[in-house]
């Protein structure tokens, strides 16, 4: 069955709930075909008893930490959330700052590598939150006020060199270049 797959993934990468409605529309599938293979999905997670569980909130769903190791993750996330920040994630947050409200598509555009683990981890430490642009249909990052007060700052516009690196032409050029490419390629 290759929504229940495809839904997998999809749930896998997701940092929020996925409804039914959304998980058809992005496998193409009906929503009783895709409640079906969700159905199908909890009970494979059931019966293997393992370290993930699908959860299920009114018609959302989202893959979670199975409660028996619930433990040993807080335990890591802990350790993650009060670590140092990676180079790649440091480097991910001044994008966003300078840059933002900006895309995850634009973030690697810049990056030139995928930032899915990188950004999942700035939204859990809370520099960095998301936001839904309904005209656009994407998600928008951004940094926090936690961002904000984390270095003292009491508005972005006091970041060293903001206006320059704000808005830089040729950045803005290539950026709508590439996506442009990129959305005539998906057509």
């Amino acid at each position: 069955m290759a929504e229940k797959n495809q839904i997998e993934s999809l749930l896998f990468v997701s940092h929020k709930p996925l409804s039914v409605k959304e998980l058809a529309k992005l496998t193409g599938a009906t929503e009783a075909a895709t409640k079906t293979a969700l159905v199908a999905l909890a009970d494979d997670y059931r019966l293997r008893s393992g370290g993930i569980q699908l959860l299920e909130s009114g018609d959302k769903y989202q893959l979670v930490t199975a409660a028996a190791s619930s433990q040993v993750v807080q335990k890591f996330i802990k350790s993650e959330m009060t670590g140092e920040l990676t180079r790649p994630s440091l480097e991910a947050l001044t994008i966003i700052a300078y840059r933002g409200p900006i895309s995850k598509a634009e973030l690697e555009l810049i990056r030139g590598v995928n930032c899915s683990i990188i950004l999942r981890n700035l939204l859990m430490r809370g520099l960095v939150e998301s936001a839904e642009d309904k005209q656009r249909g994407i998600t928008l990052y951004n940094i926090t006020f936690d961002f904000l007060k984390f270095l003292g700052l009491s508005k972005i516009e006091e970041l060293p060199d903001f206006e320059k690196l704000n808005r830089n032409n040729n950045l803005d050029k290539l950026l709508n270049a590439e996506m442009g490419d990129n959305l005539n390629h998906n057509d």
